[in-house]
């Protein structure tokens, strides 16, 4: 349930009672007099105003290429790849292992992204030849005081939670290493992509220590219980094929000689992305991140609300418009 509060929260929605265990949702657009309730109270309720729409989405702008810092690298693709934008670790002296520096680049430039209309969908990806992620620069950690340890985790988890929070699809390129933190780094996009070659793992545990970044939360329910439990009291690394074996990745690819393998095949999902309705894209990423949470019940209450943001979208005309006309629809966000 309180999923679904923190939902209806950022929607303008409430609970205004239950039916059969179900809830029944009334949201009120900002600025707007006429609510919606979920379900429907009767086939004639409909939207009159597209205010809570422009409030949740934001008007969509354009901006030149971004400029990244010297650790992370930002840039927008062009032409048929517009809307996708690559994040680049760029740490080449200690494998992209994870500092204070890179956490704080990283909570910027996410913070940003979570209003940026623009970007249709994120690839992250390493700019250093054979490895995405080594975790933690335990060079820094080794110089860290006690005390200062648990703060800097936090801010590791608050960074794996901000990348798993962006609106639109995500997708982690592995075409080298992956381990303890860059794993976990990993496990909050949508989609992960390895090349079959990648190395792979949570190996907190060699060093006397657990996954402090969710890696305890979200490799159970990618792959479940019993085998995330395996994997992390073992510290085993795996390969790209046996992490798509086991359902931690979605797509393996055989490496190529440029090393980029993955990074192709996650621009290639991502034009499959590209065309489709975004408001639609980024609240079925929000009615399944958050209803897969909770109960049956209250998720399809969340899928209905969900729902209701796409009702009065000029999207949803234009994709009706474009079918019957019989023509590639464009859609602008809106």
């Amino acid at each position: 349930m309180a999923a679904l509060a923190r939902l209806l929260q950022a929607l303008h929605c409430n609970v205004v009672r239950f039916t059969a265990g179900a809830p029944i949702i009334r949201c009120l657009p900002p600025g707007g007099t006429q609510t919606r309730s979920f379900p429907p109270p009767s086939a004639d309720c409909r939207w009159t105003s597209s205010t809570m729409a422009t409030s949740l989405l934001g008007k969509r702008f354009y901006s030149t290429e971004a400029k990244g810092d010297e650790e992370l690298h930002v840039r927008y693709l062009e032409g048929e790849d517009q809307g996708i934008l690559v994040l680049g670790l760029n740490r080449p002296h200690s494998k992209n292992a994870i500092s204070k520096s890179l956490l704080k680049t990283m909570l910027k430039t996410l913070d940003s992204l979570k209003s940026d209309k623009k970007v249709r969908t994120v690839i992250l990806r390493s700019e250093v030849p054979g490895i995405f992620c080594a975790g933690a620069d335990l060079k820094e950690r080794a110089k860290m005081h006690p005390s200062e340890v648990g703060p800097f985790v936090g801010k590791a988890r608050a960074v794996m939670n901000d990348l798993a929070d962006l609106p639109m699809p995500t997708i982690a390129v592995l075409d080298g290493i992956a381990l303890g933190g860059g794993l976990e780094m990993a496990l909050a996009c949508d989609i992960i992509v390895a090349a079959s070659s990648a190395k792979m793992g949570l190996v907190e545990t060699k060093l006397a220590i657990i996954p402090g970044a969710g890696g305890t939360q979200r490799l159970p329910r990618a792959i479940g219980v019993a085998l995330a439990k395996e994997l992390i009291f073992s510290a085993r690394v795996l390969d790209g094929e046996e992490a798509k074996a086991v359902g931690l990745v979605s797509h393996v690819v055989e490496q190529n000689d440029a090393g980029d393998a993955a990074y192709r095949k996650a621009v290639s999902l991502a034009r499959e992305f590209i065309p489709q309705g975004p408001v639609a894209i980024r609240m079925a990423k929000l009615a399944i991140n958050q209803g897969i949470e909770v109960d049956l019940a209250t998720g399809l209450a969340i899928e209905e609300a969900c729902y209701g943001q796409v009702i009065p979208t000029k999207d949803r005309i234009e994709g009706l418009l474009a079918f019957k006309e019989k023509r590639p629809p464009r859609y602008k966000g809106e």
